[in-house]
């Protein structure tokens, strides 16, 4: 992944945080990065003796100093809240605990400390019990990925911004300000994402473009892209948003504390803005739902290198293939079939359903993507 200079230091100690993991593949990180080996053992050399401030340029000074500490706990409560405004009280306590600060009070008595300054709004500031959500048992078996509602910038663009969420971490590995919600903006972003952390083993994503074509053909050429890599693709039940739920979430979370803050220039200001936040969210922030520790306590980079070139589609002996034509139907047995267009000129491999007399299923690579009922004449996407 390219390191723009807007956001070199972020990269360098995500860089960091991640080599220093448990099981880290050290030379994998580094080819991931796109830096040498011996840089990446200098920058892990020059955190260990200096912290942050060892990852700058040694001709410039640190930006600031990160361990700094206020000589009375209701003023750490208070700066901590000024920096980051949209944190509650038992975010700004576990954060304060996270850093090594002693004799931090209990969440109510933080709570009590912000409105006596007048950091929060007393008709504003009601408890929400947490959902508990389903979630994956490891890193990278499923990414959520979604855009966020696009808004307005002072350009008189629009940023629409593509959000990747891990669904077992809420790490995020993608933070793209995009200019449109085309297919082709989407790999570009995400072949950068997989270069970084590899490739999952599903995605998830809603019915809509460029996603989907809408629920009655739910594929285009960025989902044939994505089972190409070998990646399982899924989408939403259509009208429930919440299997996105982790996602609408973040969504939120973006939305308070960084999009709402301040007006931004341009899409290069937006990503600026992005790419200094993500390593808070990713890094520092504590999570309600992982126990207040923040995402990259659970986060590993994925084993599954991504592929500079796309494998051959290829089927097991034994399957029915057909090649799908120009509207995107196949045919069998003298009828037409349309499985859809963004299959067009590929092959895909019809097998007897094991437990359906009569139904065929039909896949493209691994990936199931119709059913064929023979008795009905019936073809139903999947």
């Amino acid at each position: 992944m390219p390191w723009k200079e807007v956001s070199i230091m972020s990269k360098r100690e995500e860089f960091v945080r991640l080599a220093l993991q448990e099981g880290a593949n050290i030379s994998e990180l580094c080819r991931r990065f796109n830096i040498s080996r011996p840089t990446g053992y200098k920058m892990l050399t020059r955190y260990a003796s200096q912290g942050r401030a060892g990852l700058a340029d040694r001709s410039r000074r640190p930006q600031h100093t990160p361990t700094r500490v206020a000589a009375h706990v209701e003023d750490l409560i208070v700066r901590m809240r000024q920096a980051h405004p949209a944190w509650g009280a038992r975010t700004i306590r576990a954060r304060l605990l996270a850093q090594g600060q002693r004799h931090i009070p209990e969440r109510s008595t933080v709570h009590a400390v912000l409105l006596r300054h007048g950091l929060i709004d007393p008709e504003q500031s009601a408890q929400h019990r947490a959902h508990k959500r389903f979630e994956h048992d490891r890193p990278n078996a499923l990414w959520q990925m979604d855009f966020k509602g696009h808004f307005p910038l002072l350009s008189q663009q629009r940023c629409h911004p593509l959000t990747v969420l891990d669904d077992h971490s809420r790490f995020n590995v993608c933070l793209q300000a995009l200019a449109n919600e085309q297919g082709l903006s989407v790999q570009q972003a995400l072949t950068q994402t997989m270069r970084c952390y590899g490739m999952p083993e599903s995605i998830i994503t809603d019915n809509g473009p460029p996603w989907g074509d809408g629920y009655a053909h739910s594929y285009t050429a960025l989902g044939v892209w994505l089972i190409r890599l070998g990646i399982q693709l899924s989408h939403s039940r259509p009208h429930h948003p919440q299997t996105l739920g982790k996602e609408e979430r973040f969504h939120r979370t973006l939305n308070a504390e960084v999009i709402l803050l301040e007006p931004m220039r341009d899409l290069p200001h937006a990503q600026q803005r992005f790419d200094l936040w993500r390593p808070i969210y990713n890094f520092e922030r504590p999570h309600h739902a992982l126990g207040l520790q923040p995402p990259s306590s659970r986060y590993r980079p994925s084993t599954r290198g991504f592929p500079e070139q796309l494998p051959a589609v290829e089927y097991p002996e034994g399957l029915t293939l057909r090649r799908v034509q120009g509207k995107g139907e196949i045919s069998y047995r003298g009828q037409s079939y349309r499985v859809g267009k963004a299959f067009c000129g590929y092959t895909v491999a019809l097998r007897a359903h094991l437990e359906r007399d009569g139904v065929m299923q039909i896949y493209f690579c691994h990936q199931r993507i119709a059913e064929l009922n023979l008795q009905l004449n019936q073809l139903t996407h999947v």
